[in-house]
C-alpha cells in the first residue's frame, strides 16, 4: 500500500506500508512552523494504524534550521512554547519508531528533531548547531535534553557557544547514530535501519522505548528493580507468544 497526501503547508506525508515518510518542505532551510508542530505532533501521537516506522526528512539542502518565532506580543510566548514542547513530547511518547535522514545542516529547534529520533542517520558535511546564544537567548528547550544525551561539559559548550559540530563529532557525542559521505549513502543506510526496524514487533519496540524512558529517572536500585520485573514481563510474554 502506498499513499501519499498533505494536511499541513510545509510537511509531506508518504505512506508504505508500515513506514510513513514526513518531508520537512518550507522556506529558510525548513523552518518549523507552528502550523507543522502542530501537525507533527498530531501524527506522532496518533499516527495511522498498521504504521511501525515514521522517517523525518528534509527536502532543499538544509534538514532544519530552526524555527519560526511569530510570538508578537508577551502573551503570545506561553501558547507559542506549549506546542514546541507538545513536538518534543510526542517524539519521546509516540508508539512509533523514529529514524531521522539529516541530509544537510540543522540548527536549534531542528537539532532536535533529530536527535530526539530513536534513530538518526546524516551525511558526513552536516553541521548541527544550537545558535540561540547568537541572538541572547539560552535555548531552554533544547537544555531540557541535551545534558541526558551529550553530558554536562558537551551541553555547556553546544549551548554556550553555538559552534557548530561535525557529523562525525555529533556521532562521538551522541547526537546522531552515524554519519555516511553522501546522499546516496545516506538512502540506502535509512533503508537498512528501517528493514531491520521493520523485522521486530511493534510491541518490543514500545517496550524498548518505555524502559529508555523510565530509567532516565531513577536511581541505579531503582533501574535494575524496574529492568528486572520487566525482563520477567517480557519473558512471560514471549513464552506464551
Amino acid at each position: 500500500m502506498t499513499m501519499t497526501h498533505s494536511t499541513v503547508a510545509g510537511l509531506d506525508f508518504h505512506r508504505d506500508g508500515a513506514v510513513l515518510t514526513v518531508r520537512l518542505d518550507s522556506a529558510d532551510g525548513n523552518l518549523m512552523t507552528m502550523d507543522m508542530c502542530d501537525a507533527l505532533a498530531a501524527v506522532l501521537t496518533d499516527p495511522p494504524e498498521g504504521v511501525h516506522v515514521l522517517v523525518l526528512s528534509g527536502a532543499g539542502e538544509q534538514f532544519c534550521m530552526g524555527r519560526e518565532r511569530t510570538a508578537a506580543t508577551p502573551d503570545d510566548l506561553p501558547n507559542e512554547v506549549r506546542r514546541l514542547v507538545a513536538v518534543n513530547e510526542a517524539l519521546a511518547s509516540t508508539p512509533l519508531v523514529t529514524v531521522a535522514r539529516v541530509h544537510g545542516d540543522a540548527a536549534g529547534f531542528g537539532v532536535g528533531l533529530a536527535a530526539l529520533c530513536d534513530v538518526a542517520v546524516a551525511t558526513r558535511a552536516a553541521k548541527l548547531s544550537f545558535p540561540e546564544v547568537r541572538i541572547n537567548l539560552a535555548p531552554a528547550l533544547v537544555l531540557a535534553w541535551l545534558p541526558h544525551m551529550v553530558g554536562r561539559r558537551a551541553a555547556f559548550w553546544l549551548a554556550a557557544s553555538g559552534a557548530p559540530v561535525s557529523g562525525d563529532e555529533a556521532v562521538r557525542i551522541g547526537l546522531l547514530n552515524e554519519v555516511v559521505d553522501d546522499a546516496d549513502a545516506l538512502d540506502a543506510a535509512v533503508t537498512g535501519k528501517v528493514e531491520a526496524l521493520l523485522a521486530a514487533q511493534p510491541r518490543v519496540h514500545t517496550d524498548i522505548r518505555t524502559m529508555l524512558r523510565s530509567v532516565q529517572s531513577l536511581s541505579e536500585g531503582q533501574r535494575n528493580e524496574l529492568a528486572s520485573d520487566r525482563l520477567v514481563l517480557g519473558s512471560l510474554r514471549r513464552l506464551h507468544s
